[in-house]
């Protein structure tokens, strides 16, 4: 039988269609939850493994606002400048960065990390409460380039609240 008949076309249409909903489906879970991106390489490779575990610097020098603010926050340019002004100088990456600093220019870091605006959520709160920082972010101390350990979607925390049986109502986080 001919391929091309009207009931062919028609099937054809139909898994067209399907891929093409499945796809703007996709891009849509993607708009609302951009936690769930694949892991980018950044403008400066930095290797989390090599200054946490090998250097052993805690991760608190580079990321001080955990302890007082919402966000952890990308450490200023001159957090690592304060370091590399005299270790491991002219190494093409660190002059990359040293470029940045010298022209008082940011270095466009992409994103890992990311929670829809309507979600209420401070480090502080959990690092004081005792929560460890790889609970949500993976064991980023042995991470050369950072990738998503979970999905930071609605389930994955209230499950937590669940686990260390602290509140799990709405207002918590959404306010």
């Amino acid at each position: 039988m001919n391929q091309s008949t009207p009931r062919g076309h028609r099937r054809e249409a139909l898994w067209a269609a399907a891929a093409a909903l499945g796809l703007a489906a996709l891009a849509a879970a993607y708009l609302a939850y951009p936690s769930i991106a694949l892991p980018s390489a950044q403008p400066i490779p930095f290797s989390h493994r090599v200054h946490a575990t090998v250097k052993k610097i805690s991760c608190v020098y580079c990321h001080p606002g955990v302890l007082t603010t919402a966000r952890a926050g990308v450490p200023p340019l001159s957090t690592c400048i304060h370091c590399h002004d005299r270790i491991i100088t002219h190494h093409p990456e660190i002059e990359k960065l040293r470029g940045h600093y010298d022209r008082g220019e940011p270095v466009a870091w992409t994103r890992i990390h990311a929670l829809p605006e309507f979600v209420y959520f401070t480090h502080s709160q959990h690092i004081h409460a005792g929560v460890d920082c790889g609970r949500c972010h993976g064991d980023v101390a042995h991470m050369d380039r950072i990738e998503l350990a979970h999905d930071l979607l609605m389930g994955f925390c209230v499950q937590c609240h669940r686990d260390e049986k602290v509140s799990h109502d709405c207002w918590i986080c959404h306010r």
